[in-house]
């Protein structure tokens, strides 16, 4: 096992902000179902995979359809999320979070991206950021998305970490309680309050300090 702590990214929200792409596109699904999705339902969304999110979205419709339906749904919801991040750059990362990492790599750290998102490895090379992660996790690599811890395990063995002596970055509650589960550190990136239930949360990584987690 390594000595130095591994660190685990998700993607939306704490790497660069889509979220709001999948916020978009996900009230153009719900107005084709007759619904008003709100900013507060969204934020159940966050850090749960495609399948997860629409089923999530039938329950508060009351709606039933079929599975052919449920699928064409998905579908249109990815092709909409694609066409509002076909021009991500390297401008779109959130400030401080690449030098971050980059100063982890060079202090020895292992580097994970754990993200419920399909489409990871794609948004991660518009932003030019692929080759800093030692292990890529996404939603293609999970049967069980969080709050299943199975993603974070994955990323922990890919990167010969034990869990405990693994630091997490979340911006979603189903990530902290993901990371909870299996004992890491757990860090909410961000102002919800649902991100109380993190080991520590910070506003940005411009807050955060390596002596944080007690690293020389």
């Amino acid at each position: 096992m390594r000595k130095f702590p591994t660190f685990i990214f998700d993607l939306d929200g704490v790497i660069t902000n889509t979220e709001k792409y999948h916020y978009q596109s996900w009230r153009i699904i719900c107005n084709d179902l007759g619904y008003n999705l709100t900013k507060e339902q969204n934020e159940e969304l966050k850090g749960v995979s495609r399948n997860k999110c629409l089923l999530k979205i039938l329950q508060w419709t009351n709606l039933n359809i079929s599975q052919s339906k449920f699928e064409a749904l998905l579908n249109k919801k990815n092709k909409i999320y694609l066409e509002k991040i076909s021009k991500l750059n390297s401008s779109n990362i959130i400030d401080g979070v690449q030098d971050f990492i980059k100063n982890a790599k060079e202090q020895n750290h292992s580097v994970a991206l754990y993200s419920s998102s399909k489409n990871a490895k794609f948004i991660l090379s518009k932003l030019n950021l692929h080759g800093f992660f030692d292990a890529i996790v996404d939603g293609n690599s999970v049967r069980a998305s969080k709050p299943d811890p199975e993603g974070f395990i994955i990323a922990s063995k890919l990167t010969n970490s034990d869990p405990s002596n693994c630091v997490v970055f979340e911006d979603s509650e189903a990530g902290i309680i993901a990371g909870n589960k299996i004992n890491m550190t757990t860090v909410g990136i961000g102002n919800s309050i649902k991100l109380n239930v993190a080991s520590k949360v910070f506003k940005n990584f411009q807050e955060i300090k390596f002596k944080d987690f007690q690293i020389c």
